[in-house]
């Protein structure tokens, strides 16, 4: 029933041709060329040049024109909570109100499954909350079909229907560290700013660990864009001020070699 707390993320798509996209939005701000021509002058090596000066000098706002969206699979929703505070993004998340929890999967927290007695607590908790799920939704869906079936709808119908009208009120059994799937966009700008502040080590482990992985894609996507792309730390002092994680060194190099 429980999952291991690896996280999947793919990246499903990006704007075409992300980093000339870029390039060529900065350089018309300053150009009187045509759009179409501004593009086409745009060759690999000027755009790699070009895009380093922009990011080397702050200029973020032409990044914004390059979306990416991401697959993601094998996360809790406390970590749902917390993405979606990114508020310059696009989320479709799998619905525990349409699809049921037959056998809902979960993330086990590291230090749960490092420690005997409270993995063998934390697996009890979550059956529980399994046969309290069930048990819910039978008994509502139960009440819902024989009123269905005393208006005159049909026994399929009923069944139908019934079932469709409980899961919104069963779901609320389920605990935070069940498992959902979503897909996500976002400009690269919102990225940037979504990876400073989630990869840092100050970060919760799993969204961290989720945004290390995303970030490693869109290295390889948009290398020139996302190099100096991640906690804050790697491009000046730790903004954590006391709460700081005292490792800027090792941070530095995990994500120069990232």
């Amino acid at each position: 029933m429980g999952i291991r707390i690896e996280p999947k993320v793919i990246l499903l798509s990006t704007s075409y041709d992300p980093q000339r996209v870029v390039a060529s939005a900065a350089k018309l701000c300053y150009s009187s060329s045509g759009i179409e021509d501004l593009v086409e002058k745009q060759s690999e090596d000027k755009t790699a040049d070009f895009i380093k000066m922009l990011v080397d000098m702050g200029h973020e706002s032409p990044i914004e024109h390059a979306s990416f969206t991401f697959g993601i699979e094998n996360v809790s929703r406390a970590l749902l909570a917390q993405i979606t505070r990114h508020r310059i993004a696009s989320f479709s998340v799998q619905s525990q109100r349409y699809v049921r929890s037959n056998q809902f999967e979960y993330i086990i927290p590291p230090r749960i499954e490092r420690n005997e007695k409270a993995l063998e607590a934390f697996i009890s908790h979550m059956e529980a909350c399994q046969k309290a799920y069930d048990k819910i939704a039978e008994a509502l869906k139960e009440e819902e079909k024989s009123r269905l079936l005393s208006s005159g709808v049909s026994e399929s119908d009923a069944d139908k229907k019934a079932e469709k009208a409980v899961l919104e009120d069963a779901r609320f059994v389920l605990p935070n560290a069940a498992s959902t799937k979503m897909i996500m966009t976002m400009n690269a700008r919102s990225l940037m700013n979504f990876f400073a502040h989630r990869c840092c080590n100050r970060a919760q482990w799993e969204i961290r660990d989720l945004a290390t992985k995303m970030l490693k894609l869109c290295r390889s996507a948009a290398p020139q864009i996302f190099e100096n792309a991640g906690p804050s730390c790697l491009s000046g002092p730790c903004t954590e001020g006391k709460m700081s994680c005292g490792m800027v060194t090792k941070v530095r190099e995990k994500f120069k070699n990232l």
